[in-house]
C-alpha cells in the first residue's frame, strides 16, 4: 500500500524571496517522507512555504526538479565512499563498496533519484567518470591490466546497485503488516523436493535474496578472481622487466 503524501508546512513566504537550493532541499525532506512516486509540486510548495508559481519560477516541470534533486542527492551522499588505494587494493575496494550500499541503503531517496530513475546529467556522468577513472588507475598500478581493472570496478559497483535496488524494490510492494527489515525470498522449502536446500536455508542461508550474506559473498568471488589476475600478470612478466636494476649514485673508477 502507498504511503500517504503527508508533509510539514514552513511558514509562508514572501514572492521571491526562495532561492532554487532551498527549494530542492525541501523536495528531498519531503521526499524521504512520502517517497518518490507521491512528490509533486504542490506537496513541496506547502512544504518550504512558497507558492506553486515560485517553484516554477526555477523548475519548468517536475522533472526538471528531480534532475536538481539528483545532482544534489550524488555530490552530498553518493561520492563520500572512500577511495580505493593501490598500496592495499582488496580491503580499499571491499570498504568501498560496502560504503557505497550502506550509503544507498540507508537513504531511500537517494536510490529511487540515483539508481532507479537513472537520469544523469551532464554534471553528474562528469562526477561519475572521474571517480570510475580515479578507480580504474588505481587497480591498474595494484597489478591488474586496464581491461580487467575495468572489468572489476564495473562488476563491484554492478553488485552493490543491484543488491541495493532489488531490495527496494520489494520494500516498496511491502503492505502496512509486513516486516520491513525483511528482504523477501522463499521462506519454506519443502525438505522432499529439495533436502539440502531446506537444510541450509534452515540453518539460516538463503537464495537469490540481496541480504548482506550473499552480497559479501558475491563481493569476495569478485575480489578473488581479481587477485589471481594480479597473480598471473605478476607472474608472465619476466624478473628483469619486473625490477629493474638501480644505478648506483657513485662513479665507477676507470679500468
Amino acid at each position: 500500500m502507498a504511503r500517504q503524501a503527508v508533509a510539514g508546512t514552513h511558514p509562508r513566504r514572501k514572492r521571491g524571496s526562495i532561492k532554487p537550493e532551498e527549494i530542492v532541499d525541501g523536495a528531498l525532506e519531503v521526499g524521504e517522507r512520502v517517497g518518490l512516486d507521491n512528490l509533486s509540486i504542490p506537496t513541496v510548495s506547502k512544504h518550504v512555504g512558497v507558492g506553486v508559481t515560485s517553484i516554477y519560477w526555477y523548475f519548468a516541470k517536475k522533472d526538471d526538479l528531480l534532475n536538481a534533486m539528483h545532482d544534489r542527492a550524488l555530490s552530498k551522499y553518493a561520492f563520500s565512499a572512500p577511495f580505493v588505494d593501490a598500496a592495499d587494493w582488496r580491503e580499499s575496494l571491499r570498504n568501498h563498496s560496502r560504503t557505497m550500499r550502506k550509503t544507498f541503503r540507508s537513504n531511500a531517496i537517494l536510490t529511487d533519484l540515483v539508481l532507479i530513475r537513472g537520469a544523469l546529467s551532464s554534471e553528474a556522468k562528469r562526477l561519475g567518470l572521474e571517480q570510475m577513472e580515479q578507480a580504474i588507475a588505481t587497480l591498474m598500478r595494484a597489478g591488474l591490466s586496464a581491461e580487467d581493472a575495468l572489468d572489476t570496478y564495473s562488476a563491484t559497483t554492478i553488485l552493490v546497485r543491484s543488491s541495493v535496488v532489488l531490495e527496494r524494490l520489494y520494500q516498496k510492494t511491502l503492505e502496512p503488516e509486513d516486516d520491513p527489515n525483511s528482504t523477501g525470498g522463499p521462506r519454506v522449502v519443502d525438505a522432499k523436493i529439495a533436502p539440502i536446500i531446506a537444510e541450509l536455508m534452515g540453518n539460516g542461508h538463503r537464495i537469490g535474496v540481496p541480504d548482506r550474506a550473499n552480497f559479501e559473498y558475491s563481493l569476495e568471488c569478485i575480489l578473488d578472481h581479481a587477485s589471481r589476475l594480479i597473480d598471473e600478470r605478476a607472474a608472465a612478466v619476466p624478473p628483469r622487466a619486473r625490477a629493474p636494476r638501480q644505478r648506483s649514485s657513485k662513479a665507477e673508477p676507470r679500468r
